[in-house]
């Protein structure tokens, strides 16, 4: 589903899929309940990676697509 994504999609992140990866081991030892829940926009797409801005207080965050989901507002 990586080449379907959109600048605009909401998504949320794939737990199985960010644990374990570079970004979770840059992170804290714990993904923080925003990041797996959701939703985040789709600001931008560069290669694989895009760009994610949450509805909350955070700073906007590059991820690989591969680690991301669509949200169904559940």
């Amino acid at each position: 589903m990586a080449d379907a994504w959109k600048k605009g999609a909401l998504v949320r992140v794939n737990a199985a899929a960010w644990s374990g990866s570079l970004e979770a081991r840059a992170s804290a030892p714990e993904a923080p309940a925003y990041l797996l829940e959701g939703p985040a926009e789709i600001l931008a797409i560069n290669g694989d990676h895009a760009l994610l801005r949450y509805r909350r207080p955070v700073p906007d965050v590059w991820l690989r697509l591969d680690q991301l989901e669509g949200w169904s507002g559940s």
